[in-house]
């Protein structure tokens, strides 16, 4: 079957929302009206008693950890008022929302109906309340029992030629005991197969990171952030991605602070704060963040990096020792000769036309940063989907190295996770390359060699799926389809599949685009009461700065029919592995402290895992660069040595960058605003840069369509309106999942196989019904 024929219902011929407002593009985020929004969607989808009854757990010591980042929680100040976020808010309405989905709705509604909304409207609809079936040839989901499902699934597993036909995908949310034992179901299964969301997110840090400081985690504790003397932020919109961070950033600068933005968006959460727990803040006249601003260019940030490194050389060379920590050079890194030679060929000409940032602008940075050592370096996505992003992360470790800036207070490296326990899963070994010490331990632990054959990560098993060699797709949680690249690929890919089985809380697009056959299982979600044998039970999580804590539900579920996580995965261990399995699943399913005692037993660093994830704001895991230590081959930092290339575009070529909006988190679209930026009413948008408008003819809420041509394949997403915007020349942005049709499956970072959605090259061309005109 051919990759026409699997067409996303909707994608070709979109509906745009009507009424698009372009409004006042915002100098400071939250406030007052971040508060009234929190306020309108948790009691809209919730309740008054039951939303405030969420929100007054969210974030606090013996509730349950907020559904949306990473963001660490304060270890002893925490807000007894409310340690949550606008964002975290409208997570935690989606989940705690009254509405519900029982059989009836699928029976009143075909697949195909419902493929035709779009993801906010499919989101809108409520809970999952019980599992669902879709058999092959099906139009309608259809009741199933939890032991008809597990045994459908069973079979299937068990009759394919190899466990490496199926395919286990892991979602961020996943906690700790679900994801530890859903890992060990798989390897008990037979297979590696277990990509994740990190594989399209921080997998590039991780790598990068790995081989250069002997960890892929950051270095930085969140009380670092209150002894900082510099703090740069690369890639990374703080105000709608990750709101808690604001209060840290407005703390570290009644320290003293400076801190120095670098993103091709001036976005509000960078420039200022108004903090909704102060009166200043309530009435908007909050803080100022950013002291320097600098709008690189997309995939300028490599150049721009070691731009700033050349010029510190330079500064060094002036006056040397004043600069460069020469005895931690000394004492902690190989291949200091090497970069120094490397910097000092670069052309800065060069660099700077590369970067887009003007020369005076980087010398202040360098400037700012020749005589400090306390520096932390903060980034996200806009950083780790780039082709050069494991260079450009490995450049940062650089510039640390060089500062001597690791290991100490108030210093080090800070990737700013997106999803809650994202970083969690890969420590439980949510991994498709586990490492042989990870996999001894397993075997030693639990008495069956696992498979020591890496396995598949996102792109790799998408590729697969579309080959016909995955037969099989269970994701544990997640939006696979709306978060992947390539969204016809993808979607051909899926429909290819004998079987996809989906561990949901709401519906969405991946339980439209499904295999021959397919299940919905609906799963509790971390505002729900987990009761086993008449016990409340909890889970864990791991936050963006290694602590483990506890995250404890307090809602009554909407449906009696849902299972947590955990049950769902031994359950279906169950059925799947019957006597060839010597793990007792059901001594899992009695209490969760029996998970916890066998991660223990596993996994270093969680010695007294049940004791410690009691105490109040629970327990940090070992960090050797925290403690000045790289766990690297040779037991030292590494330099590293990058030569940036930047891209080439042809004539009539743009690059493009996904984003979100304010009203959304990852796939999940809480609304159609997205008010920092004074767009309203409307997602299909591109940003561009008013030179390129008037370049190309076009004129603000033009409709155009955009193209992209990697690999000689043409993919276009339709009917999106033109709004000029403060961007660099020669690059566009525009809302994820909507361009992720545009985003190629063959264009990845180098090293760590990330799909490259902060980088893709299109070409626009003015809409016409039935009928294009190429610009």
């Amino acid at each position: 079957m051919s990759d026409e024929q699997h067409k996303v219902p909707g994608a070709e011929n979109p509906e745009l929302f009507t009424g698009l407002k372009l409004g006042t593009v915002k100098t400071s985020a939250a406030g007052a009206t971040a508060v009234l929004h929190s306020f309108q969607q948790v009691f809209g989808e919730a309740g008054v008693l039951r939303g405030w009854k969420a929100l007054s757990h969210l974030n606090q010591k013996g509730g349950f950890d907020c559904p949306s980042c990473a963001w660490p929680d304060p270890d002893d100040e925490r807000s007894g008022m409310a340690e949550y976020c606008e964002n975290g808010a409208k997570a935690v309405a989606e989940e705690a929302t009254a509405k519900k989905l029982e059989a009836d709705f699928f029976a009143q509604h075909s697949v195909a109906e419902l493929a035709g909304l779009t993801d906010y409207e499919i989101g809108r609809k409520g809970r999952i309340a019980q599992p669902m079936h879709l058999p092959k040839g099906a139009t309608h989901y259809q009741p199933i029992t939890w032991e008809a499902a597990f045994g459908k699934i069973a079979s299937v597993l068990n009759d394919l030629a190899s466990p490496d036909e199926a395919i286990f995908y892991t979602s961020g949310r996943t906690s700790n005991e679900a994801a530890f034992l859903y890992q060990l179901f798989v390897r008990a299964y037979g297979t590696n197969n277990l990509p994740d969301c990190s594989n399209m997110c921080h997998e590039s840090s991780g790598v990068a990171l790995g081989e250069s400081l002997g960890i892929g985690k950051g270095s930085v504790k969140l009380e670092d952030f209150y002894e900082a003397e510099v703090i740069m932020i690369l890639g990374q919109n703080p105000g709608t991605n990750h709101p808690r961070m604001l209060t840290a950033l407005q703390k570290a600068k009644a320290q003293g602070a400076q801190i120095v933005s670098i993103n091709p968006l001036p976005e509000a959460g960078l420039k200022g704060f108004n903090n909704p727990q102060q009166l200043k803040g309530l009435l908007h006249m909050g803080t100022p963040l950013t002291d320097l601003f600098l709008p690189v260019k997309i995939n300028g940030d490599l150049a721009l990096l070691q731009a700033i490194g050349k010029l510190l050389l330079q500064a060094e060379e002036r006056s040397p020792g004043s600069v460069f920590d020469h005895a931690f050079i000394r004492d902690n890194t190989i291949g200091y000769d090497a970069l120094v030679q490397h910097l000092r060929q670069l052309d800065m000409d060069t660099l700077v036309k590369d970067c887009g940032i003007d020369l005076p602008q980087l010398e202040e940075v360098a400037t700012l940063l020749a005589n400090k050592q306390r520096i932390i370096v903060c980034w996200a996505m806009g950083l780790t989907q780039h082709k050069n992003a494991v260079d450009t992360i490995k450049e940062i470790a650089n510039l640390l190295l060089l500062k001597g800036s690791i290991g100490k207070k108030g210093a080090g490296t800070c990737p700013v996770r997106g999803h809650s326990n994202v970083q969690g899963d890969r420590t439980m070994g949510i991994y498709e390359q586990p490492s042989q010490r990870f996999l001894d331990s397993i075997q030693a632990n639990f008495g069956f060699t696992p498979p020591q054959q890496h396995g598949w990560d996102v792109v790799d098993c998408i590729k697969a799926m579309h080959r016909g060699e995955g037969k099989v797709f269970f994701a544990m949680g997640g939006n696979f389809l709306s978060a992947t690249p390539d969204t016809q690929f993808t979607a051909a890919a899926l429909q290819k599949c004998r079987l996809t089985v989906q561990v949901s809380t709401k519906l969405n697009r991946s339980h439209l685009v499904h295999g021959e056959e397919a299940l919905i299982l609906p799963c509790l979600g971390r505002s729900d009461k987990d009761i086993l044998n008449g016990e409340e039970q909890f889970v864990s999580c791991e936050n963006s700065m290694g602590v483990v804590q506890s995250s404890k539900g307090v809602l009554t579920p909407v449906s009696e029919h849902l299972l947590s996580e955990p049950a769902i995965v031994c359950r279906l261990a169950k059925a799947t592995l019957g006597q060839r399995s010597s793990i007792d699943w059901d001594k899992y399913l009695a209490r969760y402290d029996h998970i916890r005692e066998d991660i223990e037993r596993t996994i270093p660093g969680f010695d007294r895992y049940n004791e410690r994830v009691r105490e109040p704001g629970g327990f940090y895991l070992p960090n050797c660069n925290r403690e000045g230590q790289f766990n690297t081959q040779s037991g030292k930092a590494h330099f590293n040595i990058a030569v940036s290339e930047p891209l080439v575009l042809a004539a009539g070529e743009l690059l493009m960058m996904t984003i979100r909006s304010h009203d959304q988190f990852n796939t999940t679209i809480y609304g159609l605003d997205d008010r920092y930026r004074g767009i309203y009413h409307e997602r299909r948008v591109v940003l561009m840069n008013q030179g390129d408008m008037n370049k190309y003819g076009l004129k603000s809420e033009d409709v155009v369509d955009l193209i992209n041509e990697h690999d000689g394949v043409e993919r276009v997403a339709r009917q999106f309106i033109v709004v000029p915007y403060a961007i660099p020349a020669g690059c566009t942005a525009t809302y994820f999942p909507e361009t992720n049709v545009l985003v190629p499956i063959n264009s990845v970072a180098e090293k760590s196989n990330t799909p490259t959605s902060k980088a893709v090259v299109i070409r626009i061309r003015k809409h016409v019904p039935d009928t294009t005109a190429q610009l």
